[in-house]
């Protein structure tokens, strides 16, 4: 399967092909298209096992083709008995955007046009969480800035999410252990899913991705860090990849502070239980009632 799966031999898409069947005979169709089992591909949930397989070999031929490197597509299941949880300091946070830059590089994400999974704001301390005037695009020369505490955003993996019950093709869901997911091959770029967080956690390829060969993270997920393609959607996956291996997220790991936690809700034991049953500990957005599973707490 080449990167740009759905596409046709002449570069028209799915879209471009359910726009206009209705105007080319069947004939002509068959007789130009490229072979169809990759045009017609159902979600990747719904293959089998073996299909699967398949999927994974034919991406990593095109993806080894076109970064001349061997880049391996996992697909490992959820694990038993996992929900994974994620909780935030925020008095311990302290705006170094380092959680931004781990992030951009293990999950493979365009360099140019830029895409972000982790978007961090600088609020005043005297009004709050106050998204009216959180600044996404402070520069300074040191952090934190006086008088200023800051609020790291991604996907909050809700459990009512608005985007999964938005997409008119299946092409986003929520796993076993809470992950939502991209399938990118069967997302038609339609960004109803976009429009409908209300997080602002979804992000669009306007452009073809670009990253340097030498910078490409070759140990990917189907439906986490995989390469993409222009005109579907993306979004933070809490590092599949590495969390099915037992590993933390990137930006768990490279945070200086500490403010980061991971682990699993269901474990009466683990750390982000232990944040949650005894911290302050707030929800974004809660009113909206999509359970996130992202929690913001206080530990000072």
């Amino acid at each position: 399967m080449s990167e740009n799966a759905g596409k046709q031999e002449d570069g028209s898409t799915r879209r471009e092909f359910l726009k206009t069947a209705g105007t080319v005979t069947a004939a002509a169709f068959f007789a130009s298209c490229a072979p169809l089992e990759e045009f017609f591909k159902t979600s990747f949930r719904e293959l089998s096992k073996e299909e699967k397989q398949d999927v994974i070999r034919r991406l990593e031929e095109s993806y080894r083709e076109k970064y001349t490197k061997d880049i391996r597509v996992g697909a490992e299941p959820a694990m038993e008995g996992v929900l994974y949880g994620y909780a935030l300091d925020l008095s311990r946070c302290i705006g170094c955007r380092r959680c931004v830059y781990a992030c951009v590089k293990e999950n493979n994400q365009s360099r140019d046009p830029q895409i972000q999974y982790i978007r961090v704001l600088e609020m005043d301390k005297e009004k709050g969480v106050d998204f009216t005037h959180a600044n996404a695009y402070y520069d300074a020369e040191t952090v934190p800035r006086e008088g200023h505490f800051y609020l790291p955003l991604s996907c909050q993996m809700c459990e009512n999410s608005p985007c999964e019950k938005v997409c008119p093709v299946g092409a986003t869901w929520r796993e076993p252990d809470g992950i939502v997911v991209v399938d990118y091959d069967w997302c038609i770029g339609c960004r109803y899913c976009m429009a409908s967080c209300p997080y602002g956690a979804r992000k669009f390829n306007w452009g073809e991705p670009t990253i340097p060969p030498e910078e490409i993270n070759t140990e990917t997920h189907y439906l986490g860090n995989r390469p993409r393609s222009k005109g579907v959607v993306e979004k933070c996956t809490w590092c599949i990849q590495r969390v099915r291996k037992g590993r933390y997220p990137a930006c768990v790991e490279i945070c200086p502070t500490g403010a980061r936690k991971f682990g699993n809700l269901l474990d009466r034991d683990s750390e982000i239980r232990y944040v949650i049953e005894n911290k302050r500990v707030f929800l974004l957005k809660e009113e909206l009632n999509t359970q996130p599973k992202f929690f913001y707490f206080y530990g000072l």
